[in-house]
């Protein structure tokens, strides 16, 4: 039997030292709905649940403020925030759901504490299309940031790591910045929010 590359499931020997890609869609061993075993996060921890009126292609949840919420949903058709909350839609229907953090150790617990919460069955009944993390300052992010990323990137179904755009540290436009990473995560998202639950995304990202 082949050794899952997910660290929520197992951790081989020098995966930490692996090169984490800009925008990566994982192999089949992600974790795609909540696990038996998973233990949820103390209430402090957890994200609150708010309903939601009207409908959204995906929902946007930032694990904590200042995570990019308000900023990702602008790029992404028909996309809305949440407020640091799961959504409960007033149709009872089951919502997308994209999570958004800093690449910083606050943003990526709380992002850690999100998808524990998810993966334990404490959160609402949702869609998880993955987790989306933006860098938090200019140049490259530190390597133990970026190993933690990617070990809580691997309790989520995808990952991308979008880099930093100093045209929002001066209020710029929210069009889509001209970053290859941030065309093929539009690119990505927006494949997932027309295709059917559960259908892979073989071959996007690649």
């Amino acid at each position: 039997m082949q050794t899952s590359s997910n660290p929520w499931i197992t951790a081989p020997p020098g995966a930490a030292d692996e090169e984490i890609p800009a925008a990566h869609v994982p192999p089949a061993a992600a974790i795609s709905a909540p696990l038996r075993g998973i233990v949820e996060p103390d209430a402090a921890d957890r994200l609150a649940s708010r309903s939601m009126t009207g409908t959204a292609t995906v929902w946007v949840v930032g694990t904590h403020g200042g995570a990019g919420e308000n900023r990702v949903a602008d790029l992404l058709n028909g996309a809305r925030p949440t407020g640091h909350c799961w959504p409960v839609p007033d149709d009872g229907s089951r919502p997308g759901v994209l999570l958004v953090c800093r690449a910083d150790i606050r943003g990526l617990t709380t992002a850690q504490s999100a998808l524990t919460q998810w993966a334990s069955g404490a959160a609402p009944v949702v869609e998880l299309i993955g987790l989306a993390v933006l860098a938090d300052a200019p140049g490259k992010t530190p390597k133990a940031l970026r190993d933690f990323a990617a070990i809580v990137g691997g309790g989520a179904p995808r990952l991308w790591l979008l880099p930093w755009v100093e045209a929002w540290r001066h209020h710029g436009p929210t069009t889509t910045p001209p970053a290859r990473d941030y065309q093929r995560f539009v690119t990505d998202i927006a494949a997932l929010a027309t295709e059917p639950k559960h259908q892979s995304l073989k071959g996007l990202s690649s």
